[in-house]
């Protein structure tokens, strides 16, 4: 099959066919997703964890062709998007059972793909970590990105108030339509002092680590949780304890690509359950829309991280096959 193992230069070569083990199944892969992940693990700050294939790509989706021994609730044939650990960037991919979901209904097949790492993500830190809860004010780092124009619509489903940042008037505007109340751009407006005269936000989903951290740790109102999934502004940085303290906030780091498959409430199995349950049926209401800024052949692999890192686009980036 062709693929694409993140090696230069980045184009898609023949590797073998995956042959599904016990619990796992084979998809023929319709579209991946592109994510920074994939950008890291290209330039080898971002190793897949052990076990899993060296072939970028978090999550797919497409159609069941195989079933290894034991797997249950899936048939060859069914139209199905996955959460991977790795594998995405090619033909055929196998995943363990568990991390299979079936494509909403009212999604095509290939806009499905654009679905499991943004649902999983948000879905396991926003709500499962951060609690975010009715009436609370959440504010989202990035609210452009494909994790961000999730988030928001998430978070307006469950009667929040959405601050968000962004670079420019057309990505704001972008954030607007998908639910945001209050509009940041971080170029020439402080997050802090906007979001601290609202209040302050009792969730916020940070992308960008140490250079955000004393400033989100300001923004946070009394008992405010903040999720960092991202290091895009570094990994080290001061944490004013006393600030924390006097807040009564928390600050939790978090990632869902190394998490076990199953075993208990932080699994990736215990996320993709709770994700088919509670966001699936918002998505097929059409009160959550996937968001796709652009679509590439797998063979313009280059042009779609292109596309990611320029920061130009809105939504997910999607490899097609």
């Amino acid at each position: 099959m062709r693929a694409v193992d993140g090696s230069e230069p980045l184009v898609a070569s023949d590797v073998p066919e995956p042959v599904p083990s016990p619990g796992e199944v084979i998809i023929d892969v319709a579209a991946a997703g592109v994510n920074r992940a994939d950008i890291l693990q290209r330039a080898g700050n971002y190793p897949p964890p052990p076990g899993a294939s060296s072939i970028l790509g978090l999550e797919v989706s497409g159609t069941v062709s195989a079933l290894g021994d034991g797997v249950t609730g899936w048939a060859i044939g069914d139209q199905v998007c996955a959460l991977l650990a790795g594998g995405g960037y090619a033909e055929k991919v196998a995943v363990p059972s568990e991390q299979v979901m079936p494509v909403p209904r009212g999604v095509d097949l290939v806009s499905a793909a654009a679905l499991p790492e943004v649902a999983c993500t948000v879905m396991s830190n926003v709500v499962m970590t951060g609690r975010l809860a009715p009436g609370e004010l959440f504010l989202v780092h990035g609210g452009s990105s494909g994790i961000g124009t999730h988030a928001i619509q998430v978070a307006r489903a469950l009667g929040c108030r959405v601050a968000t940042t962004a670079r420019n008037a057309e990505k704001l505007a972008r954030t607007k339509e998908l639910g945001a109340d209050i509009l940041i751009d971080y170029t020439s407006d402080d997050f802090t002092t906007r979001v601290k005269a609202e209040g302050g936000a009792d969730v916020i989903l940070d992308i960008m680590g140490a250079k955000y951290l004393a400033a989100n740790v300001a923004a946070l109102a009394t008992n405010g949780r903040l999720v960092i999934i991202g290091m895009q502004g570094g990994v080290k940085a001061e944490l004013n304890i006393g600030a924390l303290m006097a807040k009564r906030a928390s600050v939790i780091g978090t990632t869902l690509r190394s998490r076990p498959t199953t075993g208990g409430p932080d699994s990736k199995a215990a996320v993709i359950t709770e994700t088919v349950a509670r966001t699936w049926p918002l998505i097929e209401s059409g009160d959550i829309v996937p968001v796709i800024d652009s679509t590439f052949p797998l063979a313009d692999v280059e042009a779609a991280h292109t596309r990611l890192t320029s920061g130009d686009a809105i939504g997910k980036v999607l490899l097609t096959l």
